[in-house]
């Protein structure tokens, strides 16, 4: 037995000196490889279903007691682990309602009850006054009454659709379902269109009964359960909506609120789909089309009218302290080079899910590594692990912590790690894509829990099932968590992961996001949890011991080149169906409207699409690519300790040299040139956002002009890669 013992040893042995990882020595992998197992092996779910309960126990959206409470008690933890800890608090706007009224007025009055009712066996539910109202956060104040309209998704594909049909909403209440894009955007859309209010409910087909057993029988949305959510226009820029580009500090020069650009123009409401009911069942008018149909038991018509309702919001508009947990363990060896892992700890209710599920994996990550430092194994570059209040409002906290010590950051930080709720399936993955092949390399050792298969190949063999391909490729990164202000406006090398696809619920921002619900239907033994502590972990580990940054720039290039590509093809797609369509105008061979309810209007000439000069970026991108295979060739893990110094210190500003200071198009917070949340989707990530969005909005003058700049700023990437080859001589 104990032959057979050595006999395993040895042959583990052999196969870690086999391994490589992108950063390392050959010499220093066996080293990481047997902390990062050692580091494995001391997480404990335990520690995730204790703390779960605690910091779940009562609601803590930004402001209340308990989200101090759980702030305070989060940097007493780090400090037991071994890190100088500290809350760093900024004061913030935030709204409060203090009037929510929705009323059908005819043709059949209706009173919405705008109450979410507790479930049996989930006491949560039933703790009455202290649940937040259900809301959206930046609504502006308004009491309007007007015809209903229902726009679907309430999505610009969806206002093309009633163009069709001769519907305006000038003057209207628009009703829309949740999904289709971020929330934000439906109220946005609905303002420029001219609606004077807007009312969001969440569709059972969505997320209800359609989809499956509703709470508590079930996991799905009951017909009481209310979305809330933020509607702040964060497409301009996330955080205080009063100090745009810099920190809310107590003595901040702030805005008036009457000329924050972020606050909505029309009010907004969220609404559960039993008070959705009685207005959709009373409009009239055509009969939505069959993509548009939910899962009620009414025929769904768009209106205008007959159905008028009354919106009536008021809220208590005041600045509110938000609390940043910020734990700081000093590198062994590289004290100004830091790495960050962050998560949001407040909710909007209770949030178990999101986001108590991912702030325990990340505490149980930074428990454990304090413990190895203790013992002597601290990390050779500084590890900075944080919470981040106000999140759920508007991604708060992190970017007012951000921006105020952005300039240290861009000096230190080699690369931000976030994370946010988390679940049972599939290991998904997001960011700077120098950062892929690292990632890469840590999914393919981490196990699956349920399978025992790497989360790589788990991963994969879901994209092979649904058509996709067998390459671990990270996504890019729009909006939507903490990593926004880090990436998009600091320029700093950023990821996103968690699990899910096998948790599906409709808990997300209700009351029902608690303890009990999480524990049947999300991860019952945290088994998941522990495996994002061991991914971002891992990570973070790599990030913290490399001997160089582990950046690779060749996957990077394929990317970019990519995204260019269906640019381009797009714009050659659009060109060929305006030919064809001025072809058949010409010809007078078009169809009568093949749906009886639109009016047939012979279609007009299109305007041509121009020939966009794409060459500058083509030949920029070329030359980027082949620098980058110069400077790949060589092995810069071998290089002498103090030349690796000097490249680290080249290597770490590299996400910067991909953002320009004058920022996007009428949004210059996002300076970002590759990733960006796109203008009308909100969460949704556009890449090479300048020329994007420029063609979709047809504007080719704009289209020609990000194309000289985003092969600019290719060339300053090649200037980069010329300066990180010298340095590796």
């Amino acid at each position: 037995m104990r032959k057979l013992l050595c006999l395993c040893l040895m042959l583990l042995s052999l196969q870690i000196s086999a391994q490589s990882i992108t950063g390392f020595a050959p010499a220093n992998i066996p080293n990481q490889l047997k902390l990062e197992a050692t580091f494995e092996a001391a997480l404990n779910p335990k520690n995730l279903d204790t703390w779960m309960q605690k910091m779940a126990a009562e609601p803590h959206w930004v402001g209340t007691e308990y989200g101090r409470k759980n702030a305070e008690w989060m940097a007493e933890q780090f400090k037991s682990w071994g890190y100088d800890t500290k809350i760093e608090t900024y004061h913030i706007l935030f709204p409060y309602p203090k009037i929510r009224e929705l009323k059908l007025v005819s043709p059949v009055p209706y009173e919405a009850k705008l109450t979410a009712v507790p479930v049996e066996g989930d006491p949560f539910t039933a703790q009455g006054e202290a649940l937040l109202p259900s809301y959206n956060a930046f609504s502006t104040d308004g009491d309007v009454e007007a015809e209903l309209v229902f726009v679907n998704y309430g999505i610009p594909k969806d206002y093309e659709e009633l163009e069709k049909l001769g519907i305006d909403v000038k003057g209207k209440i628009v009703i829309a379902k949740y999904y289709g894009s971020w929330r934000g955007i439906k109220p946005k859309l609905a303002a420029e269109k001219g609606a004077i209010g807007c009312i969001i409910y969440s569709d059972p087909e969505d997320d209800g009964y359609v989809r499956g057993d509703v709470y508590p029988e079930g996991a799905f949305k009951n017909k009481t359960g209310v979305q809330r959510g933020s509607v702040m226009d964060m497409p301009l820029y996330p955080g205080d909506v009063l100090t745009p580009g810099y920190a809310a500090t107590k003595d901040a020069k702030r805005l008036d609120r009457k000329d924050a650009p972020t606050i909505t123009k029309i009010p907004v409401l969220p609404i559960s789909y039993e008070d959705a009911q009685p207005l959709l069942e009373a409009l009239k008018g055509p009969v939505a089309p069959d993509s548009w149909r939910g899962g009620l038991p009414i025929t769904y018509h768009i209106g205008p009218g007959p159905s008028r309702v009354h919106l009536k919001l008021e809220f208590d508009w005041k600045l509110t302290p938000a609390h940043n947990v910020i734990a700081t363990l000093k590198g062994a060896k590289y004290p100004d080079q830091w790495v960050m892992r962050g998560n949001h700890h407040d909710a909007w209710v209770h949030g178990a899910n999101d986001p108590v599920s991912g702030m325990i994996a990340l505490m149980e990550e930074a428990r454990v590594v304090g413990e190895l430092a203790k013992k002597g194994q601290r990390p050779k570059r500084t590890l900075v692990y944080a919470a981040w209040d106000a999140e759920e409002p508007g991604l708060i906290g992190s970017t007012e912590w951000v921006e105020d010590h952005e300039k240290e950051l861009q000096q230190k930080l080699v690369a931000y790690i976030n994370t946010d709720g988390n679940g049972r399936g599939f290991f998904g993955a997001g960011g700077s894509h120098t950062l892929q092949a690292m990632v890469d390399e840590v999914a393919d050792i981490v196990k699956d829990p349920q399978t025992g298969v790497s989360i790589k190949e788990r991963r994969i063999a879901r994209q092979l099932v649904s058509g996709g391909n067998s390459n671990f490729e990270l996504s890019a990164l729009g909006s939507g968590s903490d990593y926004t202000p880090f990436i998009q406006h600091a320029g700093i090398a950023s990821l996103n992961i968690g699990f899910g696809g096998e948790n599906a619920g409709g808990e997300y921002h209700t009351i029902y996001d608690t303890y009990p619900h999480y524990k049947r239907f999300k991860d019952p033994e945290f088994a998941y949890g522990i495996a994002l502590a061991n991914a971002a972990g891992r990570i973070v580990l790599r990030l913290a011991n490399a001997d160089v940054i582990p950046l690779e720039f060749t996957q990077w290039q394929t990317t970019v080149s990519e995204y260019l590509k269906e640019i381009m093809d797009e714009t050659d797609k659009m060109r060929k169906d305006v030919e064809k369509h001025n072809s058949l105008v010409s010809k007078n061979a078009f169809e009568l409207a093949s749906d009886p309810r639109e009016v047939f209007v012979k279609p007009a000439v299109k305007e041509e699409i121009p020939y966009l000069d794409f060459s500058t970026v083509q030949n920029s991108l070329a030359k980027l690519a082949r620098d980058i295979e110069a400077f790949e060739s060589v092995s810069v893990e071998a290089l002498p300790g103090p030349k690796q110094e000097v490249l680290n210190k080249a290597m770490l500003v590299t996400e910067q040299v991909l953002t320009d200071m004058s920022g996007l198009p009428r949004r210059p917070w996002f300076r970002h040139q590759l990733y960006a949340p796109g203008f009308y989707t909100g969460y949704g990530v556009k890449t090479l956002p300048g020329i994007r969005e420029a063609v979709e909005q047809k504007d080719w003058k704009e289209a020609q002009e990000q194309i000289q700049k985003l092969s600019k700023t290719f060339e300053l990437m090649d200037s980069h890669i010329l300066k990180l080859q010298a340095l590796s001589k």
